[in-house]
């Protein structure tokens, strides 16, 4: 297992868990990161880690993707 933050770009990972405080967990969640969904890592930029889940697109801070365990 490792966070997320560390993915190599354009490889498909399933998620493993999801760490960090209650409402931090939740917020991924409501963002489509849930245990056994796929994500790939489209690109990184700066502080900020751009993602493909559940066929959108979203960008997160370096922070929130080394909570995220694949």
């Amino acid at each position: 297992m490792m966070p997320l933050s560390l993915a190599a770009v354009g490889e498909e990972n399933v998620i493993r868990k999801i760490g960090g405080k209650c409402e931090v967990r939740q917020h991924l969640e409501n963002l489509g990161f849930v245990v056994g969904g796929l994500v790939t890592v489209v690109a990184s930029m700066g502080g900020n880690i751009i993602v493909n889940v559940k066929d959108s697109r979203v960008a997160i801070s370096r922070e929130m993707a080394g909570k995220i365990m694949i």
